[in-house]
């Protein structure tokens, strides 16, 4: 029987802006070359956190709006070789995703949803006393850490957002989809039509 954790989901102003830096491309390849077996799980192919996920280049810093492209095609190279470990779809009530965070551990794991659109999923690889910065979100941070910061649809109810791992290395982000398209919530609305 697998274990299921359920992971706190920050909203709103709970934790700054973290990821100050950009990851450029040639800075990436030369990292994960002379990155440890970690680095690889972490970041190599198939990975959410891999720059090249998406099939080019696409800094994981970056918001990317997920939901406008179907998984089946855009990861059908990496599905068709056996490497990818990432899935998504959406059913009439929510928007799912499903990826294998292998080397990264439930307890590492944060998840945020800042301004009501972007979700990001993150966290560190090295322990703080390591660093030569403050904060290790504003410097090179793909060295201490991970992110991958998505963007939701319209329709998404990121108020209700919930994660959860399971077998310490599968993460599930369900978001419910709001059937109103709006920012009230139901009783909002009943109230305005009772006036």
């Amino acid at each position: 029987m697998s274990s299921c954790i359920k992971l706190e989901v920050q909203t709103e102003d709970q934790a700054p802006q973290k990821w100050c830096i950009s990851l450029a491309e040639d800075v990436f390849k030369r990292f994960l070359s002379q990155g440890c077996p970690t680095v690889h799980k972490v970041f190599g192919e198939g990975s959410l956190f891999s720059p090249l996920l998406f099939g080019k280049f696409f800094d994981p810093s970056d918001a990317f709006p997920l939901w406008d492209f179907e998984s089946d095609s855009l990861l059908s190279n990496l599905r068709h070789s056996g490497k990818s470990t990432v899935d998504w779809f959406q059913t009439d009530h929510a928007y799912v995703l499903k990826a294998e965070l292998p080397g990264v551990g439930k307890t590492n794991v944060q998840i945020h949803v800042g301004k009501g659109k972007i979700v990001e999923i993150s966290g560190q690889l090295k322990q703080q006393r390591e660093f030569k910065t403050k904060d290790w979100r504003s410097c090179n941070w793909w060295e201490y850490g991970y992110v991958r910061r998505l963007e939701l649809p319209e329709d998404a109810d990121w108020r209700r957002i919930e994660a959860s791992m399971s077998t310490d290395v599968l993460l599930e982000i369900r978001v419910p989809r709001n059937p109103l398209h709006t920012d009230q919530t139901p009783d909002d609305a009943v109230g305005e039509n009772s006036e």
